[in-house]
């Protein structure tokens, strides 16, 4: 059953679904926003395959209905395949996934279930396959997904399910 909206999305159809979001109401912090998430996905090592993987696990677990149900236009450019999102979303990752992307969805599981109880065998492997740059990369992008995420839901009004849309990153 979906939760009424707390706060409801302007007037406006601009064609930008977070620019018509509820996140609209407030223009003087919707630019930064806007700027920080195009940061997230240009600015850092990551593919953008990676950032998506990221970003798709992480709300499987915050449950934000609309994350789960985009796909950014260049993730699906970098290689990103609805089979693999699949593998994500499965409570065990597919054997199917790389080493790296793996690895990618156990940092994303730690952080959402334990972010201080990394095991020393996990901090690790990580390091064996990721960068230094990757890693910080890794970690803000999961963190700015997850506060994102956390705004939807708790913003309320979300369906309980939406279809898959394929979008580009709001500028």
């Amino acid at each position: 059953m979906p939760v009424s909206a707390r706060v409801q999305p302007p007037a406006g159809n601009s064609g930008n679904v977070i620019r018509d979001s509820a996140l609209g109401i407030v223009p003087g912090t919707l630019e930064p926003y806007l700027a920080l998430n195009a940061a997230v996905w240009d600015a850092g090592p990551l593919p953008a395959a990676e950032v998506e993987l990221a970003r798709l696990r992480n709300a499987r677990h915050t449950g934000c209905v609309m994350c789960q149900a985009v796909r950014y236009d260049v993730a699906i450019s970098d290689g990103l395949t609805e089979e693999k999102v699949q593998m994500i979303r499965a409570n065990e990752p597919d054997a199917e996934l790389s080493p790296r992307e793996r690895l990618l969805v156990a940092f994303v599981d730690q952080y959402n279930l334990d972010p201080a109880g990394m095991d020393d065998a996990l901090r690790s492997a990580l390091r064996d396959q990721f960068s230094e740059a990757e890693l910080l990369h890794l970690s803000l992008l999961v963190a700015w997904f997850n506060g994102s995420s956390r705004c939807a839901v708790a913003l309320g009004g979300m369906p309980e399910a939406m279809p898959r849309m394929e979008i580009s990153i709001p500028r």
